[in-house]
């Protein structure tokens, strides 16, 4: 049994991409048995399996990075059907990220879109993806010329930067996990696997060096100097140096295409819902959307005057005192006249919903919330006809929590 495992892990370092997929075919096979045997039922055909199969790559591919770090020797080994299956793997593991998000209702959608429900923002801000994908593919690039250059034709300096360039994927790949923190463990799987995936690089090119390198022979500066850059084991300390410099030449690039000096940090920060978030979002609306919520999130501040936040339907929206004194007013009705209250209630749920999807920018809820300020006057007249504690009223509507940052 042991003879055979070992076998089949020799074929995966000589072909990883094609027993990578017989991998994820048994693993599906294996699931339509049990799956056969459980629920007897026998309805499996190709089609199936093969979707079954690609559900269970990312997990294969995880499993077989894992074990690439077992031991020094697979640590170091390289060919170049292994370098292409690293990066099939990461271009795999993006194209999973980008489906499955979507699938945990997470939208790849500013901030100052409208969602509804359990969606949320996208944890980047579609206006720095630039910066994003710049970054990203200065990382890709690092790691294809480590695979693909001969280590004895490069030269140390450059070997570095490519080595900094994979540190930069590696920071991308921590504030992504960071970002998502409390989402599925799902959307992890890939930055995890790409930082395992860069550790093997980097530790494969500073074990597998050449030992023969330049000694001086007298202590002077330039020689010492010499020394510490073709010593390999110095490479990442070098590459640690070299990230700040080759940070600043990526910042200028993107300068010249109207990216921002701070784009790397605005990627994470313009965002909602999400860790390093700086934005307050529009309210996610129940499918009976209340567009009053909408205004008082996503109008200007110093128009709206959003008071607090509190709960709706279970979901926390941005309150103010026109959407208070609207809520006070029905709940007066409700009590007085239930028969009204029901007709009205009726009409507005046909109206607020279709109302609350046109309403995308600050200015359109700007607009509602002026056209809405003479029914306003209009609830608030009523309230003070006809409840004794009109203000406690309006103060009590919707739970009470912390007032939001202005």
């Amino acid at each position: 049994m042991v003879r055979h495992i070992k076998k089949l892990w020799h074929s995966f370092l000589k072909y990883p991409i094609l027993t990578t997929l017989l991998f994820c075919g048994a693993a599906a096979l294996v699931f339509a048995v049990i799956y056969a045997l459980v629920c007897g039922s026998n309805d499996f055909d190709l089609v199936v399996l093969l979707c079954v199969s690609i559900v269970f790559l990312p997990f294969v591919l995880t499993a077989e990075n894992i074990l690439l770090l077992t031991n020094k020797k697979r640590l170091t080994y390289k060919s170049i059907f292994m370098s292409l299956w690293e990066l099939l793997s990461i271009a795999a593991g993006v194209y999973y990220t980008v489906t499955l998000a979507p699938l945990k209702n997470i939208l790849f959608k500013d901030w100052y879109v409208q969602l509804y429900n359990n969606q949320k923002h996208s944890p980047v801000s579609s206006e720095h993806t630039l910066t994003l994908a710049v970054l990203f593919a200065v990382a890709v690039i690092g790691h294809i010329c480590l695979r693909f250059i001969p280590q004895n034709k490069r030269p140390p300096l450059f070997s570095a930067l490519c080595i900094s360039s994979i540190y930069i994927g590696c920071a991308l790949c921590v504030l992504w996990c960071v970002q998502i923190t409390g989402a599925s463990f799902f959307l992890f799987l890939f930055p995890i696997n790409y930082i395992i995936l860069s550790f093997r690089v980097i530790a494969c090119e500073v074990l597998s060096a050449d030992k023969t390198a330049e000694e001086p022979t007298k202590q002077n500066k330039m020689r010492r100097v010499s020394a510490f850059l073709h010593n390999k084991s110095s490479l990442p300390v070098l590459a640690l140096l070299l990230l700040i410099p080759l940070l600043g030449i990526i910042a200028v690039i993107l300068l010249l295409f109207g990216q921002e000096p701070d784009s790397a940090i605005k990627l994470w920060t313009e965002t909602a819902d999400w860790t390093m978030s700086q934005k307050i979002a529009p309210e996610n609306l129940p499918r009976d959307g209340h567009y009053l919520c909408t205004v008082a999130a996503e109008g200007h501040k110093k128009l709206v005057k959003p008071l607090r936040t509190g709960k709706r339907h279970g979901h926390e929206i941005t309150v103010n005192r026109q959407l208070c004194i609207a809520n006070a007013f029905e709940q007066l009705l409700s009590e007085r006249a239930p028969h009204l209250h029901r007709a009205i209630r009726n009409f507005y749920d046909k109206t607020g919903y279709p109302i609350a999807k046109h309403i995308k920018t600050p200015l359109a809820a700007d607009i509602v919330y002026i056209i809405m300020k003479p029914l306003e006057w209009l609830f608030l007249l009523v309230l003070y006809l006809f409840d004794t504690k009109p203000e406690n009223r309006i103060a009590t509507q919707y739970p009470h929590s912390a007032p939001p940052k202005i």
